[in-house]
């Protein structure tokens, strides 16, 4: 299959593991893995102007663009640190690019801004970003186990949900004024 953008992007919706190896030894992926994260955030913020509006756009792409860079570094500590099995062996670079190209389900956010379906069309999204997270994850960090996997992205997920409604109430945000942005 080519290596086009919106190529490996379908291929890394699709959870397709090796997607995510060439992601991971491929460092000229990065450009098309920081695209994906802004395509994904972009989608979310138009997805998310019947709910907060124009700044929308501005507050996902943001929030994507952070997010992606505090998953990256969790996971590195969690995954790669504290719970890493003999096979594995990474750096910050590889994560980045496997994190990024797992943000490419969240394109389908844009479809949002359909009244009526805003709120279902995120929690897709979010399952199906988790998903290729847990596959990112097990890809990026030689796992044997899917479990494993699945483990450290529930924890970086729980610790980066959390900065993320501390980072927006000290800009003076109330994520629940966001509906699905911030929980």
């Amino acid at each position: 299959m080519g290596h086009t953008l919106i190529s490996r992007m379908i291929r890394a919706a699709r959870l397709d593991a090796a997607l995510y190896e060439e992601g991971e030894a491929d460092r000229r992926t990065m450009i098309q893995a920081v695209a994906a994260v802004l395509l994904s955030g972009l989608a979310a913020g138009i997805g998310g102007l019947g709910k907060a509006g124009p700044m929308s756009l501005l507050l996902w792409t943001g929030n994507a663009i952070s997010e992606w860079l505090i998953w990256a570094i969790l996971t590195y500590v969690i995954g790669a640190k504290l719970f890493s099995e003999p096979d594995t062996k990474t750096d910050l670079g590889e994560l980045l690019r496997t994190i990024g190209f797992a943000s490419s389900p969240g394109v389908l956010r844009a479809a949002g801004v359909i009244p009526g379906i805003t709120d279902a069309v995120f929690v897709i999204a979010a399952v199906w970003m988790l998903a290729a997270m847990v596959v990112a994850v097990r890809q990026a960090l030689d796992y044997r186990s899917t479990s494993r996997a699945v483990g450290v992205c529930v924890l970086g997920g729980l610790i980066q949900m959390t900065f993320s409604v501390l980072l927006l109430r000290s800009q003076g945000i109330d994520p629940r004024s966001l509906g699905h942005l911030g929980g």
